[in-house]
């Protein structure tokens, strides 16, 4: 398809901050890349809440919970309250409250996920306590699961193994009803401002090969927490922007939501890749990075 979108300029920029009461940003390659903050950030954000605009920071990333993503936050010197903070392990928890679940959880991921089913009450099992678990293949080797298990989480892993991956699919696979939960599906992640790195994709990936079943996804593009945000505070969904740098996720997740939506290639979309008669994904607006707002005060 043709593409006859432009960077946004000025005067469209000062459009849409007229028409937006709420922003939602992706945190990972608009806010900061890796463990440091992309330039400009701090002012862009303190000019919007001046503005009076509601700010929301959305994550796919599920290795810590909201808790932990504040202190990140803090640590970079950026104001801002848990309330305002939704990740991916947080979503994943507030999608078992909201089908009222009773169950045990065997988790696939790093602390995040732990501590936002303890603050709930849920228990779950796996985690860190499966990290450098090994399976030393044997005749007639047998592996026992967790007969209890009526949900699997599968989020980011820095210390995914053959353990986890065959605890995981005997509970899908074998208990009655089990749950297949993914935090989100992402190709690649910035762990470093250095280079991207395999995401959460590849872990959901492997469950997925070995039980031959689709999982609920709670990240974006998902429509969970963007339904839970604008139904908690009451938010017309087209008075919100979308500000994010990946297509198949933010962008996505703001187009399918009925949002507007800003494209910031500060992150993984290149402008080649935005420009390619191969994508068919296409933001209202885009440009080099969130702090490019700033012209239009």
């Amino acid at each position: 398809m043709a593409h006859k979108q432009r960077k946004m300029d000025i005067a469209e920029a000062k459009k849409l901050l007229d028409k937006t009461k709420t922003f939602i940003f992706d945190c990972d390659g608009v806010i900061w890349k890796g463990d440091s903050l992309i330039d400009g950030v701090p002012e862009t954000i303190d000019m919007l809440k001046s503005m009076g605009k509601q700010l929301f920071f959305i994550t796919n990333n599920s290795t810590k919970s909201r808790a932990g993503y504040l202190k990140k936050f803090t640590s970079l010197g950026l104001n801002i309250t848990a309330e305002n903070i939704f990740s991916s392990s947080f979503a994943a928890a507030a999608y078992l409250e909201s089908i009222k679940f009773d169950g045990k959880v065997y988790v696939v991921g790093e602390t995040g996920i732990g501590e936002e089913l303890d603050l709930l009450g849920i228990k779950w099992s796996g985690c860190e306590a499966d990290k450098g678990k090994e399976v030393t293949l044997s005749e007639g080797l047998y592996m026992d699961h967790d007969k209890d298990v009526s949900a699997v989480i599968v989020g980011f892993d820095r210390h995914f193994n053959y353990h986890k991956i065959q605890q995981a699919t005997l509970c899908i696979r074998e208990n009655p009803g089990c749950l297949f939960i993914a935090t989100n599906t992402d190709a690649v992640t910035h762990l470093t401002s250095a280079q991207e790195w395999a995401g959460n994709g590849s872990m959901v990936g492997c469950i997925k090969g070995s039980t031959q079943q689709e999982p609920i996804v709670v990240g974006k593009p998902s429509s969970f927490m963007l339904d839970y945000i604008a139904e908690k505070y009451s938010i017309p969904k087209d008075e919100i922007c979308m500000v994010g740098d990946r297509l198949d996720t933010d962008i996505l997740f703001g187009k399918d939501g009925g949002l507007s939506t800003l494209l910031v290639l500060s992150g993984v979309t290149t402008e080649d890749r935005l420009l390619s008669p191969k994508n068919d994904i296409v933001p209202d607006f885009y440009t080099n990075q969130l702090s490019d707002l700033l012209e239009a005060k």
